[in-house]
């Protein structure tokens, strides 16, 4: 999955925002202005059970509530992703995953399938394959991987599809997070983080007519008393981020594991990794083109979380990170979301927490993050826990 954007002015938005005190708190000496909407994105809100749709006006600082929006939720959202095309959002919940198109122009979203789920499945982490082709999704506890097979044109099964199904190694059944390679990869795979038992490498073939999963091979976290809690795969590269809780030392042992993906399910860390992250329990990694951005959603000594930047630094063959100067920011309380808006421009973080639900940060030339602008998503409290932004 992804995440992106945000702005300066307050902006009475939409009848559900109205009375919301602090739903965006600006730094003074900002400025308006007009033009198309950009940087689209949905937060789910898991105690008022509804999906939540803003855009940032082109050329403009205000924040504008996506028509419709909030959208009601049958019961309490799991979590989210989006298509590669931006065509469609695929939101999991108790009850099963819904799947909504989304109006290109505006944001706006529409709930597919006759109003049905797609599965059953409570999934608990989920992504969209590059191919649009599947929906990669597991649910917490029960020890596979599933594959479920899109039509990218129609965001929805095709006809006659079934779901397919991995089974992870005995003991492996703590969902924590999930991913794909990207296009233009030269081996895919879905990477799965799994606690304590590590991360699963799963070779995937996109193009499969039947089951798309390979055999499923294992790494281990870096310490037996530490898990593997986020991953992500870098934009351009062939590299796969892991966050684990226990990898440096410190009262802050949360660390960044930075590999190299190969052929044949072999991933090779690379020299300097672990990178340590200033946080106990990383949550949320977003690479960016030439940052990775870690949240942790619980800091020793504080009551907030926080984002840690690194820079990504190629020399030959050869990536590896840097450890921003300044660029350990406070979050808000249990972050465990990231996203960047389409401009480049801003990195956003939910905050499960709330005090606030959204935080907002502008991106330094160095990649360091400036504290930028605070939002409430809804009428609190709402219990943000997940954010995708529009590709």
């Amino acid at each position: 999955m992804k995440i992106k954007t945000w702005a300066r002015l307050f902006l009475a938005v939409a009848p559900m925002l109205a009375g919301c005190k602090g739903f965006w708190d600006v730094p003074s000496g900002s400025g308006g202005g007009g033009g198309s909407s950009s940087g689209v994105f949905y937060v789910l809100n898991l105690k008022t059970s509804e999906v939540a749709g803003f855009s940032f006006a082109k050329g403009s600082t205000s924040l504008t509530a996506v028509s419709g929006s909030p959208y009601a939720l049958a019961s309490a959202p799991l979590t989210v992703a989006i298509s590669p095309n931006g065509g469609f959002l695929y939101v999991s919940t108790a009850a099963g995953i819904y799947v909504y198109s989304i109006n290109a122009s505006t944001g706006q979203l529409t709930l597919q399938n006759n109003n049905n789920v797609i599965s059953s499945d409570p999934a608990f982490a989920m992504a969209v394959d590059p191919s649009g082709g599947w929906l990669v999704e597991a649910i917490s506890g029960t020890g596979t991987v599933n594959a479920i097979p899109l039509d990218s044109t129609t965001g929805l099964l095709p006809s006659g599809a079934s779901e397919q199904t991995v089974n992870l190694p005995s003991g492996a059944t703590n969902v924590q997070a999930i991913t794909t390679t990207r296009t233009g990869a030269t081996n895919h795979y879905v990477f799965v983080a799994l606690g304590t038992s590590g991360i699963a490498i799963i070779p995937f073939t996109s193009s499969s007519s039947g089951n798309p999963f390979g055999a499923v091979t294992m790494i281990s976290p870096k310490n037996t008393n530490g898990g593997d809690t986020a991953v992500a795969v870098d934009l351009a590269r062939q590299v796969l981020y892991v966050g684990e809780t226990v990898a440096v030392s410190g009262n802050n042992p949360g660390g960044l594991r930075m590999f190299s993906i190969g052929a044949k399910s072999s991933l090779t860390e690379v020299t300097g990794s672990p990178y340590a992250t200033g946080g106990v329990g990383p949550s949320a990694i977003l690479p960016t083109t030439n940052y990775v951005y870690v949240a942790n959603k619980a800091v020793s000594g504080s009551n907030n979380g926080n984002i840690t930047a690194f820079a990504i630094t190629t020399v030959g063959a050869a990536t590896s990170l840097t450890a921003v100067t300044n660029g350990t920011v406070s979050a808000g309380v249990g972050t465990l979301g990231l996203a960047e808006d389409n401009t480049g421009t801003y990195i956003l973080a939910v905050n499960s927490g709330g005090s606030p639900d959204l935080s907002a940060f502008t991106i330094g030339t160095s990649g360091a993050l400036t504290s930028y602008a605070t939002a409430a998503t809804g009428s609190d409290p709402v219990q943000a826990v997940a954010i995708v932004a529009l590709p």
